[in-house]
C-alpha cells in the first residue's frame, strides 16, 4: 500500500502570504521585534520565538509576514494553523523537519488539553530543533497560562523567547486603514475614516474584513469613500 502523504493543510498559493501582511507593514511592534523576526526568517536565529497576544493583535500577520520574508530569502517556510489539525496533529507534522526551513505555528491554544496533539507537538519541537529549522509560535496566552497537560511540552514552550503583542489604539487603527487605502490607491476621506472607526470592531481581523468589503464596493461603484457611501454600505449589510 502506498504511504499516505503528510496531512499538512495548505493555504492557496495566492492567499499564503498576502502582500499587505508583511513584516514592515505591521504597526505597533515593540522595539527590535521586526528585526528579530527578520533574522529568524533569514535563518540566523536558532531559538524558537513565541508571539503572544489577544484576538486581533496581528499574530497571523506576523507569522505570514515572517514566512514571506523567508520565502524571499530563498528558504522554505511552512505556515500551519493548529486549530485546523486538532486531533490529527501527528499526521500534519510528519516530515516538516525535512521539507521546511521555517515552521510558523498559529493558534497554539487550540491543542491545549489534547494529549496526543501535545505529544506530537513536543516531538516536532525537538525534531525541528535538532534539524536546525526555525520555529515561530503564536498564541493568545503566554506559555505559563496555556492549559497544556504535558509537562515536557510546557517546559519547551517556556524556553521560547516570548514576544508580547500590543493591541492597536484608535490612532493605530486609523494608521492601519490609511496604510491599506494608500497601498491600493483608494480615496478615503478623513471624515469617513473617523466615522468608520467609531462603528467598527477593534479586532484587526474584523477591521481588515470590513476594509476588504469597502474596497470591493468602492471599486464596483467607482465612488470615493465618503460618510454617505459608508452609511449606505453598512446599512445594506
Amino acid at each position: 500500500m502506498a504511504r499516505s502523504q503528510p496531512l499538512v493543510p495548505q493555504l492557496p498559493l495566492a492567499l499564503r502570504f498576502p502582500p499587505e501582511q508583511r513584516l514592515l507593514t505591521y504597526l505597533g511592534a515593540a522595539p527590535g521585534m521586526i528585526e528579530r523576526l527578520q533574522v529568524l526568517a533569514g535563518g540566523g536565529l536558532s531559538d524558537a520565538l513565541y508571539l503572544q497576544g489577544g484576538g486581533g493583535s496581528g499574530k497571523t500577520h506576523l507569522l505570514l509576514g515572517t514566512c514571506a520574508a523567508a520565502e524571499a530569502a530563498g528558504r522554505r517556510p511552512q505556515y500551519l494553523s493548529l486549530a485546523r489539525v486538532r486531533g490529527h496533529a501527528r499526521d500534519a507534522f510528519e516530515g516538516l523537519e525535512q521539507t521546511a526551513d521555517l515552521v510558523a505555528l498559529d493558534d497554539l491554544d487550540a491543542i491545549s488539553g489534547a494529549h496526543d496533539d501535545e505529544v506530537a507537538l513536543f516531538d516536532l519541537h525537538n525534531r525541528l530543533h535538532d534539524a536546525g529549522v526555525g520555529l515561530l509560535y503564536a498564541a493568545a496566552a503566554a506559555p505559563a497560562m496555556l492549559e497544556v497537560g504535558l509537562p515536557d511540552l510546557r517546559s519547551r514552550l517556556a524556553q521560547c523567547t516570548l514576544m508580547p503583542l500590543r493591541m492597536l489604539d484608535d490612532a493605530g487603527r486609523a494608521a492601519l486603514l490609511r496604510q491599506r487605502a494608500s497601498s491600493r490607491g483608494l480615496a478615503f476621506e478623513d471624515t469617513a475614516l473617523d466615522w468608520l472607526l467609531t462603528r467598527c470592531s477593534r479586532d484587526l481581523s474584523d477591521l481588515t474584513a470590513m476594509f476588504e468589503q469597502i474596497d470591493r464596493a468602492s471599486l464596483a461603484a467607482q465612488r470615493r469613500i465618503t460618510v454617505p457611501f459608508l452609511r449606505q454600505l453598512l446599512d445594506a449589510a
